[in-house]
């Protein structure tokens, strides 16, 4: 599994637009910035001013023998997944997915270069950016995302 490559690009996904004036204003400060994030975040990651490294928790299995990551992201890509273009790179990442649910919550799925699939729900980065950045209210919702993945992953290995 280490030769997966990622060919496909799949579109971000889109945020809604909110109904609360306070977070009608958050979603336009992202739409602002976000052009710009991924470089900033490469900046401050790069002069050291903010860490990050390893693997987040919530293991879900890995890519079976015989699938590919781009068949996978398409398929993910039919059930409501898109780009999760602001997501942190964790080690060994090829691709970020989300599902979003609102303007508040997502469904965060990570494919790794060794097949590993990885996933956790969380507030969006968007709707709650410190909460996010601290990971309050992280949870695994395993049985969600195994529901999600179907036939893709093979469970815990």
């Amino acid at each position: 599994m280490d030769a997966l490559v990622l060919k496909t690009r799949i579109p971000d996904s889109i945020l809604p637009f909110p109904e609360a004036t306070w977070d009608r204003v958050k979603f336009i400060f992202w739409r602002t910035i976000s052009p710009f994030f991924i470089q900033g975040q490469g900046f401050l990651l790069w002069i050291g001013a903010i860490k990050h490294g390893g693997r987040q928790p919530f293991k879900i299995g890995r890519l079976k023998t015989g699938k590919t990551v781009d068949e996978f992201l398409k398929y993910l890509e039919r059930t409501g997944f898109g780009n999760h273009f602001i997501a942190w790179e964790d080690d060994g990442q090829i691709a970020s997915v989300r599902k979003l649910d609102g303007f508040e919550g997502q469904y965060h799925l990570r494919i790794f270069r060794d097949g590993e699939i990885r996933a956790h729900y969380e507030f969006t980065p968007e709707a709650h950016p410190v909460w996010h950045l601290k990971e309050v209210g992280m949870e695994p919702r395993r049985d969600e995302f195994v529901n999600a993945v179907g036939d893709w992953v093979a469970l815990g290995e």
